[in-house]
């Protein structure tokens, strides 16, 4: 008998957790190891998502090891008006990474960021409406899990006054079409804030967007849209914030991915990668937006906020990611996997559309091409059979929307692992169509 089946452990399980989202899987998980977590039969198993997306440098990464075990050894937890070395070398180290961006308040989770950097774009505007995408996911917390729509907003009462939602753009499947069948985005997001415009009480405050909507299917904003975007945003004396806790820290072939448009957004939150595994988020902003906040009274005081143990892991993935030359590195295999994925889009006709930059790519799975009828069935029986074959990946169901894989690998992982990931999607392809 399997050792994941022990009887003990999942009738505790069963017992005593409580169900927050997805069901557990079917194994139990003793550890992990670069591309790799392990079950108790000591079977690897192939991670493409890094974790909950966020272990860019894989899994019990021996830098981040040894920095936890060091910084334990010194100072892991102060009380929040006290600083410390790490707290002030992260802030400088970000603010270098991302000019004009250069005040940092680091604090636990994304969920927690976006609720810092939302209620700090209501203060500065004194507006309390914010615009997000239909397909976004921010938190699950309050104002965060007002802008967020992908899941999870039936059956908890009132959302945070002044929520409105815009579609976001989809290449795939586009809602406005230029005669040659490409997205007409421009026309999309024209007639999105014609209908915001109507509906605002003028009290706009901000914008929060991911640049590639992870939870929404891999849909990234196409070239342009982010410069349109910040255009509306200023017309309307709206904030932009960027959510970029997946696509930062050089998951996309850029440090953040942003900076691929080249525009800067007014509020950008971290968290999920710049942590690598562990909880650690970041609120970045001009110092002008700082000292307006500041002025009128700007109060977001956690538990954890300015934590000197996450903090040096901040540190430690920056300098990995620098000494490693991993931005470039998600490029280039990031390119691979694209390349892999678009190989199997021609050898299985299930597979509609290959999207995403960098190690941060989706493929989603149809039923017929031809009238993209959403395949979340075969999806869903794909990602078991990959399963079963040493291959984790997650899968996005939306209305709308075939079942999109979201494939973000460690930038740590090797052509090997790659290759071995994309021969099981292959392999899971043809045992799920039967």
């Amino acid at each position: 008998m399997s050792l994941n089946a022990d009887p003990a452990f999942w009738a505790a399980a069963n017992t005593h957790l409580t169900r927050y989202g997805p069901s557990f899987e079917s194994i139990i998980v003793e550890r992990a190891e670069g591309s790799f977590v392990y079950d108790a039969d000591g079977r690897g198993i192939l991670d493409f998502t890094s974790g909950q997306m966020s272990a860019v440098l894989g899994h019990t990464h021996p830098a981040i090891v040894a920095t936890v075990e060091r910084q334990m050894g010194r100072v892991a937890h102060l009380f929040s008006g006290m600083l410390s070395r790490p707290v002030v070398e992260l802030a400088s180290r970000l603010a270098a990474l991302a000019p004009g961006l250069e005040r940092v308040q680091l604090l636990s989770t994304g969920a927690e960021s976006n609720e810092a950097a939302l209620r700090m774009a209501k203060l500065v505007t004194g507006g309390h409406e914010v615009v997000a995408f239909a397909q976004s996911w921010h938190g699950m917390t309050g104002a965060a899990a007002a802008a967020t729509y992908s899941a999870g907003r039936r059956g908890y009462g009132p959302v945070t006054p002044g929520s409105f939602v815009i579609p976001a753009p989809n290449s795939y499947r586009p809602r406005f079409a230029h005669a040659d069948g490409t997205n007409d985005w421009q026309t999309e997001l024209d007639d999105a804030f014609a209908l915001i415009d109507r509906q605002s009480t003028g009290a706009l405050a901000a914008f929060i967007a991911e640049p590639i909507l992870s939870s929404g299917g891999i849909l990234e904003l196409p070239p342009g849209y982010l410069r349109a975007l910040k255009q509306k945003c200023e017309e309307r004396g709206m904030l932009l914030i960027l959510d970029e806790a997946q696509t930062g820290i050089a998951r996309t072939g850029h440090m953040f991915a942003f900076q691929r448009d080249g525009v800067t957004p007014d509020i950008m939150t971290l968290s999920k990668t710049l942590g690598a595994g562990l909880p650690l988020a970041a609120v970045m902003t001009t110092a002008e937006i700082e000292q307006k906040a500041h002025e009128k009274g700007y109060l977001f005081y956690t538990t954890h906020v300015s934590d000197p143990l996450p903090a040096a892991v901040g540190v430690t993935v920056l300098d990995v990611v620098e000494r490693d030359g991993l931005v470039q590195q998600a490029i280039a295999r990031g390119q691979r996997l694209k390349d892999g994925l678009l190989a199997l889009q021609q050898r299985h006709d299930c597979v509609g559309d290959v999207r995403g930059r960098g190690l941060l790519l989706g493929l989603e799975i149809v039923l017929d091409r031809g009238t993209k009828e959403p395949g979340f069935e075969l999806g869903a029986r794909v990602m078991e059979e990959a399963m079963t074959r040493g291959l984790s990946m997650n899968i996005v169901k939306l209305p709308g929307m075939g079942g999109v894989f979201r494939i973000a690998p460690a930038l740590t992982v090797s052509e090997a692992e790659i290759d071995l990931g994309l021969e099981i999607i292959s392999d899971s392809i043809t045992a799920a169509r039967g």
